[in-house]
């Protein structure tokens, strides 16, 4: 594949939330994912931004997305240069504003994962190149790309798939994948306590966007009813990057009951699969999974590790699949 294949239309776009895109403009970013996947599975090189230099900054850590970006980047022919907190004057001694545009004067694109979703949308607005979102608090669409990839590997395909995300839906993963399903045709439900549920004018949001699509949206509080017959149950960590160590135990008492058990997975049916963003405390080899077996007795949290390692869960395809969905958002917009 080279350059000239590429959509023109979304050279020099930024990728910031999915609510940007078209569903349309979505199937297209997957459909060039699988080929870019294809073709690194076939050892067919794709190199074709070659000589150009990407930043990726990092306000919050992350195993997947920074390894994502740099291989994606180096098959694409690309440098990425790496700042996180310690590497960066962002927003210390220098604007988000300064900074975008220097780093625009200098580099081909630029990632940022990080905080509020004004911080990545400034950066997009002064840099003057591509901006990609790798994570803010309120969305992250990189994510959703690859579990849109990973439904279509194994289920076929999207349209009236039912995907039930179970625990705390108010933030970037409830956020994101309630605006994937309404824009792909899929039913989704949040399945939580009432407090956790997305934010009322996000909900209504896509509720617009449900209509155009033949989505649903669902909000459920009892487990079974809202994992009856599901396609895909999805959960996140209880906890966030960047929370106080405080909340764990509130979290704990209110998401209890919505842990993803095999009885859960039961309920669902045998065409069910499993999903989550990661790192995942299913086990006690994690600091903080030792540490909240010390404080709470929980051998696992969000996830038994039952279901975690069944042949229903798809979780490593799913991290697998961020390289080749971020290498598509790359390819298409330089």
């Amino acid at each position: 594949m080279d350059k000239s294949s590429i959509d023109a239309k979304f050279h020099g776009k930024n990728f910031l939330k999915l609510l940007d895109f078209t569903s349309e403009d979505i199937g297209y970013l997957l459909d060039l994912s699988a080929k870019l996947k294809a073709e690194k599975k076939a050892g067919i090189a794709h190199r074709m931004h070659e000589g150009k230099n990407v930043a990726l900054l990092f306000e919050k850590t992350s195993t997947r997305t920074r390894c994502a970006f740099e291989v994606a980047a180096a098959d694409l022919g690309m440098n990425a240069v790496y700042l996180d907190p310690s590497g960066s004057q962002m927003g210390k001694k220098e604007s988000i504003e300064d900074t975008a545009k220097v780093l625009g004067r200098m580099f081909d694109g630029i990632e940022y994962r990080g905080f509020g979703q004004d911080l990545v949308e400034t950066l997009a607005k002064y840099a003057g190149v591509p901006v990609w979102n790798g994570l803010t608090n309120e969305f992250h669409p990189t994510q959703i790309l690859a579990d849109l990839l990973t439904i279509q590997e194994h289920l076929g395909g999207l349209k009236g798939k039912k995907l039930v995300y179970m625990g705390d839906a108010r933030y970037n993963m409830g956020n994101s994948l309630m605006v994937g399903c309404a824009k792909m045709g899929m039913d989704f439900v949040a399945c939580s306590a009432r407090q956790y549920f997305p934010a009322e004018a996000l909900v209504k949001e896509c509720q617009a966007i449900a209509k155009k699509t033949g989505a649903t949206l669902s909000f459920i509080t009892d487990p079974m009813k809202a994992t009856k017959d599901a396609d895909v149950i999805y959960t996140d960590v209880w906890v966030s990057m960047g929370e106080p160590a405080e909340v764990w135990e509130q979290r704990i008492n209110d998401l209890l009951p919505y842990r993803v058990t095999s009885d859960i997975m039961e309920n669902a049916g045998p065409q069910c699969i499993f999903m989550h963003c990661l790192p995942s405390f299913h086990d006690l080899n994690t600091t903080i999974g030792k540490d909240i077996n010390e404080k709470f007795g929980l051998d696992c949290m969000e996830v038994t590790d039952e279901v975690f390692n069944s042949p229903q869960s798809v979780v490593f395809d799913e991290a697998e699949n961020r390289m080749h969905t971020i290498k598509a958002v790359m390819a298409a917009t330089l």
